[in-house]
């Protein structure tokens, strides 16, 4: 999609000292967050006020999300911040993980449960929706790496009935339920497969996927004001006008936007469940190379372009160590980065892209599967030689950053010096060192509560004025000694 013009935002009050509290909502895959920004002697400092676990439910129709048990954690943790924030609270924004979403009712409520995007209904989808579109053609229309777990895909997936209903992004449906009106921030839905290289939602896929019009969201940009506060919550004194903002709503641009860095010539990992291997641009790339090695072109803050290619990331670890649970074996991950340090290398890797591998359950076995297929030698799945398969793992990840990383430098001719790693992952250090020898740059991390930071980076921005870039690095010098 096309970039807007970047621009200092005008405040939402411009000339008032207001040094109430924000509140960032960061949904994850594995935990929910909820967040205070606080002000101290004229300085943000960010504190982690609530933190809650998340899982999916694994149901007859299909693996699901439990949105009443993330509704109801983030609405304890709404109050612990009202409790916290004497001052009153200024304002509230969510982000979370991309391309899930809630189908609405004439009553603005849940018509069904939303899905997992892991579900494996996509599998069918994707082939019957290119039956009717090629995927060449979607990759051409949107600039948009090409995923059936891309919510394109989800909708077709869906039958008649439900197609036919208005849907939300799960942090734009956090935000409607809270009293905002119904939108989707441009960060998100430039994650869905709809949206045109414009950034409009593209007729053509919306007649191929059967979604009228009519159940398509509002579109507004990064750090939109998109109503004030309702229901319950408002009983409290601390959240009177209260604003609810759509900051980058898709937490990997909002990590992108807590990058404290103004130049040009760096490029950033976004290491958790995927790992998103790229850089910022100022117009998108959808390039002949760019569409067959199928990079992205996201949308981000400051009316940037993220262009980057989604890697399995530390998913692949997660699985490992829930199949060697299963086998009541307890693994620390900690001790596990330890011992894999001191495992030799082996000349191969794998292939962290095998879309098998992006399936839940015995993840060692999958492991070994593809190593059987390519007459490679395989692991031990026992639990004891688990540190092992994770040095190979990690191997094969830092090998796969380097391959993409130097995709992006030849694809957008950009020379980088220095690589930001955010997210959980940026707290590997033994997968941080291998990356910096594979890449062969300078390697930073921003921290595994990035997203938060971002997501506080954008709404200063709506509120006070300056870019969203500017409030990252005063957030990035005031975390030094306050770290979440």
């Amino acid at each position: 999609m096309t970039a807007p013009a970047t621009k200092s935002p005008t405040p939402l009050l411009a000339g008032v000292d207001d040094r109430r509290a924000l509140v960032a909502i960061d949904l994850g895959a594995e935990s929910c967050r909820v967040s205070l920004l606080r002000w101290q002697n004229g300085q943000p400092h960010i504190e982690l006020v609530h933190r809650f676990p998340n899982h999916t439910i694994q149901t007859a129709n299909g693996l699901h999300w439990n949105l009443p048990a993330i509704l109801d954690g983030l609405h304890a943790g709404l109050r612990q911040c009202a409790q916290i924030a004497t001052e009153g609270i200024r304002s509230i924004a969510v982000d979370g993980w991309a391309v899930d979403y809630v189908r609405l009712d004439a009553d603005g409520q849940p018509a069904a449960s939303p899905f997992c995007y892991r579900d494996e209904r996509t599998l069918l989808a994707e082939t019957a929706l290119h039956e009717r579109i090629s995927a060449a053609r979607m990759r051409e229309l949107t600039g948009i790496q090409l995923l059936r777990i891309n919510t394109a895909y989800q909708l077709f997936a869906d039958d008649a009935e439900l197609r036919a209903l208005p849907w939300l992004n799960l942090p734009e449906y956090v935000l409607h339920t809270l009293g905002g009106r119904a939108v989707s921030e441009r960060s998100n839905a430039s994650h869905t497969q709809l949206l045109d290289i414009n950034g409009n939602w593209c007729d053509e896929i919306l007649r191929a996927v059967e979604v009228p019009h009519s159940a398509m969201p509002e579109l507004v940009n990064p750090g939109t004001d998109i109503g004030k506060l309702t229901g319950q919550l408002i009983s409290m004194p601390a959240f009177a006008n209260a604003r609810l903002i759509a900051p980058c709503c898709h937490d990997t641009a909002s990590a992108i936007a807590a990058v404290p860095d103004p130049a040009d010539d760096w490029a950033y990992i976004s290491s958790g469940t995927w790992s998103l291997v790229g850089t910022l641009l100022h117009e998108p790339n959808n390039s002949s190379r760019a569409r067959e090695e199928n990079f992205t072109n996201l949308a981000g803050a400051d009316g940037s372009i993220c262009f980057h290619k989604n890697i399995n990331g530390m998913w692949l670890l997660r699985q490992c160590i829930e199949s060697w649970a299963a086998e009541s074996a307890r693994i620390e991950i900690a001790s596990l980065i330890e011992a894999a340090e001191h495992i030799p290398a082996l000349s191969y890797r794998l292939d962290v892209d095998d879309p098998d591998l992006l399936l839940a359950g015995r993840m060692p076995q999958r492991i070994n599967a593809q190593l059987h297929r390519r007459n490679l030698p395989e692991f031990s799945t026992a639990p004891e030689d688990a540190p092992a398969l994770a040095a190979f793992l990690f191997r094969s990840l830092a090998a796969r950053y380097a391959e993409v990383l130097q995709s992006v430098s030849e694809i957008t001719g950009k020379q980088f010096r220095r690589l930001y790693i955010m997210g959980g992952g940026s707290q590997n250090d033994l997968l941080n060192r291998l990356t910096a020898a594979a890449t062969g740059l300078t390697v930073a991390r921003i921290g595994a509560e990035c997203s938060t930071t971002g997501n506080f980076a954008v709404q200063l921005s709506t509120l006070e004025g300056e870019l969203p870039s500017k409030w990252s690095a005063t957030l990035a010098k005031n975390m030094e000694n306050h770290p979440l």
